[in-house]
């Protein structure tokens, strides 16, 4: 038996809690990507620095 279980316990509960935090902060960031992707528009950048207006206006051929 150890010596001192009280701390053993506590560290245990504490991986407990940081497995718990690992598992939704990949969760989080999964879901994020998944939006990203289906926000993608083939051409255009999926960052909210993109322009709204053309800033030079192209003539047509």
């Amino acid at each position: 038996m150890s010596m001192y279980p009280d701390l053993m316990l506590a560290i245990a509960y504490d991986r407990h809690r940081e497995m718990i935090a690992d598992g939704q902060r990949e969760r989080l960031l999964a879901s994020a990507r998944r939006a990203r992707k289906a926000r993608r528009v083939r051409g255009q950048p999926t960052g909210t620095l993109a322009a709204c207006e053309p800033s030079a206006v192209v003539p047509a051929r």
